[in-house]
């Protein structure tokens, strides 16, 4: 893993420092997060780990990311600019309520006190917020953090273009420092887009701390969900899309499903995206056609946190099919509930599953392979002594992939975009 290292300051370094008024605890820094009103479970573990080390924290959000732990913190502010993001709206009303967003980070940022701007998510006009905004923040002397989740998402959904690959550099170009979640992910950045080296920081992908784990049982969970104690259930969580590979999963459980001696059920839960709506009605009709009543539950819908332990706790497996991804928040959303999982082996999945103590992988656009990968795992140790082993994969979880370290890493480098001493930082 990168991190930032402690570099030896020259005597001329140190006596420039000195002179300066800088803080010199985590408490005195303060920022401006900056979450794009979206992806709820990043923006809740990142904020709630900034606040107990008391950075002061803006986050800039909607009612999709609102909770009461964002406002218990006295260092935290929540500020609703986005308001709700219902999909029934008019397009009169979205638009306006789009632009009112944009001119109030607008505002926020032109009279904000908070000198580091930390990027999530770009927001709705993606290509404005890439360039214009950027050079905006750039212009007020603001330092700039972002988060890259994908770093170059066009790409991996097959819809990349030469207007896309400019400004994802302008943005790239603009920013003081880029955090990302692999190896892969940053050579990709300091290959393809003239990042440099030091400009970049790999951070591991944390645990969803934002969805609620109580003490309800897996046998609770399966009858929640209308399933039998004895069958095994086989979960695929996450919105739908081509790049997920949901028909390769299709394909493999219709190899199991002729072991008649097995009792396989699939759970397809996730909430469909816009503009994938030919791939849904693919996978539904596969479902109809080849699958008895029941076999697959499709649950195409939006899963509210509050019901999201059920899935999790009722599943036997997650299995993770994708054709291509750098990492993925499931994988480690299905480790915070001690469920293994059987992924493909893409992106950094190879660094992060451990074969036999937290699942296994396959190898992508093979069925016959995935459905060989999922009964080794059914006649494994892991699954027969699944009761004991889910608690050590979320301790495996919790080591490898807290929102403490996060937190640690990401002051870190707070610190250093103010020309603060790392050490002081902690």
């Amino acid at each position: 893993m990168h991190t930032i290292g402690i570099a030896d300051e020259s005597s001329t370094r140190k006596a420039e420092t000195q002179k300066q008024t800088l803080p010199n605890s985590p408490s005195e820094l303060s920022i401006g997060l900056l979450t794009g009103c979206k992806d709820r479970p990043y923006v809740f573990g990142l904020a709630t780990a900034l606040g107990s080390k008391d950075v002061q924290t803006d986050i800039i959000g909607s009612d999709e990311l609102d909770s009461p732990e964002l406002h218990s913190a006295p260092t935290l502010r929540f500020l609703n600019f986005r308001g709700s993001q219902s999909p029934d709206d008019g397009f009169l009303k979205k638009l306006s309520k789009v632009l009112a967003y944009y001119a109030s980070l607008i505002r926020y940022v032109t009279g904000s006190s908070p000198k580091i701007l930390h990027i999530l998510w770009n927001n709705k006009f993606e290509l404005f917020d890439r360039t214009i905004l950027m050079m905006y923040y750039k212009a007020l002397g603001k330092r700039i953090a972002f988060t890259a989740h994908n770093v170059n998402q066009a790409k991996r959904d097959a819809r990349d273009s030469w207007l896309n690959r400019v400004t994802l550099r302008i943005q790239y170009r603009c920013c003081d420092h880029i955090f990302v979640h692999t190896e892969k992910m940053k050579g990709e950045l300091c290959q393809e887009f003239a990042v440099a080296d030091k400009a970049v920081t790999v951070i591991p992908f944390p645990i969803n701390n934002a969805s609620p784990d109580t003490q309800l049982t897996s046998v609770e969970a399966k009858r929640r969900l209308g399933l039998d104690d004895s069958e095994r259930a086989i979960l695929f969580f996450g919105r739908v899309r081509p790049y997920k590979g949901t028909e390769a999963l299709l394909d493999a459980f219709r190899l199991l499903s002729a072991d008649k001696e097995g009792k396989y059920r699939l759970i397809v839960a996730g909430e469909p995206i816009k503009g994938c709506e030919e791939y849904l009605q693919e996978i539904q009709s596969t479902v109809s056609r080849d699958f008895d009543r029941g076999q697959v539950m499709l649950r195409m819908q939006f899963i509210p946190d509050d019901e999201v332990e059920v899935y999790f706790k009722a599943a036997d497996v997650l299995v993770l099919p994708y054709k291509e991804i750098f990492q993925s928040g499931v994988l480690f959303l299905a480790y915070a509930y001690g469920l293994p999982v059987v992924a493909t082996d893409v992106g950094s999945f190879r660094e992060e599953i451990v074969e036999g103590s937290t699942g296994f992988l396959c190898e992508p656009g093979d069925p016959a392979e995935m459905a060989r990968a999922i009964e080794a795992y059914f006649t494994s140790d892991l699954f027969r002594n699944l009761d004991t082993r889910r608690p050590e994969i979320k301790d495996y979880a919790n080591r490898n992939h807290s929102w403490h370290a996060v937190a640690d890493l990401t002051c870190r480098v707070y610190a250093r975009l103010l020309g603060r001493s790392l050490e002081s930082a902690g």
